[in-house]
């Protein structure tokens, strides 16, 4: 029998060999999952022996995880802005960075009545449900050209409560809806990496995170420029638009916002001081003049 202090060793030695960062964390994480405890408990009961189940399910987490597998796609989920969420290979994994369009639409929305908003590219729901779940009296629309993402987004509504909020529709970028939708709210984390950088990011996000979710296939910038563009269409006047955008972007990303349609025109940087999310209004006069 093998007991927890011999199969964090163990496991931590096999994922180091697989330069893993901070593999005896990463084993520690793991375990706590075989074993459905906290790690507190890991650490308490270092001579607690594993099943015989156990130490075969345990092998084989480390098995993954070794081949690069991200830990969320071996748990089946990821805790994001409080709530937990079903995650698979077809959405991209929440990250903390993508709270800052969760936080400032929750600002946005939070002393409108009955608001909508609507959520392009959707993928796991982790925006649009986590604004739901703080914002009981919105309503919200889901967008995206992946059927299989939806059905997730679908099920992490209903996992949190939400989803007889949440209207889901495939869609590639606005097509999907009625020209007559207006919105107070417009969010988005588009794919926005440049097809180029794809190979130099890590093995967990370019081989495990769906493509589609990751790149335009060209430069990062052609659906963030879609969405600008056709965003007036949608929105109410005084409607916000959000966009989760990439490193170094922000200067190509600001000449696409015509001045004469837009107003405050920000960005929000994240806790590497980087540009992370542009935030842009639409006033009811610039919309007549237009």
């Amino acid at each position: 029998m093998t007991n927890i202090s011999q199969a964090i060793q163990k496991a931590a030695e096999i994922l180091k060999n697989s330069e893993v960062p901070e593999p005896a964390r990463e084993a520690k994480s793991i375990l706590s999952l075989v074993l459905d405890k906290d790690k507190s408990f890991i650490i308490a009961h270092t001579e607690y022996e594993l099943s015989t189940a156990e130490e075969v399910q345990f092998r084989d987490f480390i098995k993954r995880r070794a081949n690069r597998e991200p830990f969320q796609h071996i748990a089946g989920k990821q805790e994001f802005f409080g709530l937990d969420f079903i995650v698979t290979p077809d959405v991209l994994i929440p990250r903390p960075e993508t709270e800052l369009i969760v936080e400032t639409g929750i600002e946005i929305l939070k002393d409108l009545e009955n608001s909508n908003f609507c959520e392009v590219g959707i993928g796991s729901g982790c925006i649009a449900v986590s604004i739901l779940h703080e914002i009981k009296n919105a309503k919200a629309i889901g967008l995206d050209i992946s059927a299989k993402a939806l059905q997730i987004a679908g099920k992490n509504a209903e996992k949190n409560g939400v989803s007889g909020r949440l209207e889901l529709m495939v869609s590639d970028i606005f097509e999907g809806l009625n020209k007559a939708e207006k919105f107070d709210l417009i969010v988005s984390n588009p794919p926005y990496v440049p097809l180029k950088d794809v190979p130099g990011l890590q093995i967990e996000v370019r081989e495990f995170d769906p493509l589609i979710a990751l790149t335009d296939g060209k430069n990062g910038l052609t659906i963030i420029e879609k969405i600008i563009k056709q965003s007036p269409e949608y929105l109410k006047p005084d409607g916000v638009l959000l966009l989760e955008i990439g490193f170094g972007q922000s200067e190509r990303v600001s000449e696409m916002f015509d001045l004469k349609i837009w107003q405050d025109v920000v960005y929000v940087s994240d806790l590497q001081n980087i540009p992370r999310m542009v935030k842009a209004q639409i006033s009811e006069s610039n919309l007549t003049d237009n």
